[in-house]
């Protein structure tokens, strides 16, 4: 799964897949950091990760922080050489009832945490992985970015953002010894999707979609979507007709969210 003396940083780690993902690398000679705002779910993954073996550094930081989460990331670095990154912190919402348009407070936080949230907390790394000319850097997107959703204009906004930024890398640091996976999961089974008010096609577990995107990272893959059966739908939408598209959108991918959710 890992190798021993492997460092890991995961940003959302309090709950839903970011806490699945730090507990899939907890294992003895592990140093995992793990980033999120909730202090008492952070700690209990924190626990359960050092009962695995894991060395752990938590902290409580909003990643729109981006001074003290530099801080942070830089200091833990100097004393755990990062291999792995995993921008995951996220924040998403819907539409408002009666499908009017987002509250702006909302706007801003899903693009401040999900967008830039995501570079603060990978640029921190950049240098550090180019002087040792090894990395992998993991950010956490959206099927939304390949497919924007007229109920989700923000959030697709935020993780096209990501992607296109993901993508920029790659082709900067795969010179420099370091890869880039930019993860495009679908409906996966957390506590946000719980305040969903839709269907969910092909929902997978966090602890399933933790493993299936380790398992890209570790082969340097540079993109993981899933599930395939909603990535194929995604594409085959982006070559039909325009009506034939929303017409998809409204079968599959309609829904409101009761109130953003924070990861």
């Amino acid at each position: 799964m890992t190798s021993p003396a492997t460092a890991v940083v995961v940003t959302g780690a309090s709950h839903g897949l970011g806490a699945a993902l730090a507990l899939h690398y907890a294992a003895p000679g592990v140093a995992l950091a793990l980033i999120g705002r909730n202090p008492a779910r952070l700690e209990e993954v924190a626990a359960t990760c050092r009962g695995r073996g894991a060395a752990v550094e938590a902290a409580e930081i909003d990643v729109r922080d981006g001074a003290r989460l530099g801080d942070f990331l830089r200091g833990f670095d100097s004393r755990h050489p990062v291999a792995v990154v995993i921008a995951n912190a996220g924040v998403e919402s819907s539409l408002a009832p009666g499908r009017a348009s987002e509250p702006e407070d909302s706007v801003l936080a899903q693009l401040r945490i999900n967008l830039e949230g995501a570079i603060a907390t990978v640029s921190p790394l950049i240098e550090p992985m180019r002087a040792r000319r090894a990395g992998r850097i993991v950010l956490i997107s959206s099927l939304a970015a390949l497919m924007p959703l007229a109920d989700q204009p923000a959030y697709s906004a935020s993780k096209a953002g990501l992607m296109a930024w993901g993508e920029a890398l790659l082709a900067w640091l795969r010179p420099e010894g370091i890869r880039v996976t930019i993860v495009c999961p679908g409906y996966i089974a957390t506590g946000m999707s719980d305040r969903y008010r839709g269907s969910r096609p092909f929902q997978w577990s966090a602890e399933r979609a933790a493993k299936h995107i380790a398992a890209g990272t570790a082969r340097g893959r540079a993109m993981v979507a899933f599930p395939w059966p909603l990535v194929w739908l995604i594409r085959l939408g982006r070559l039909a007709p325009r009506p034939l598209r929303a017409a998809f959108i409204d079968r599959f991918l309609r829904f409101e969210i009761d109130a953003p959710a924070a990861l």
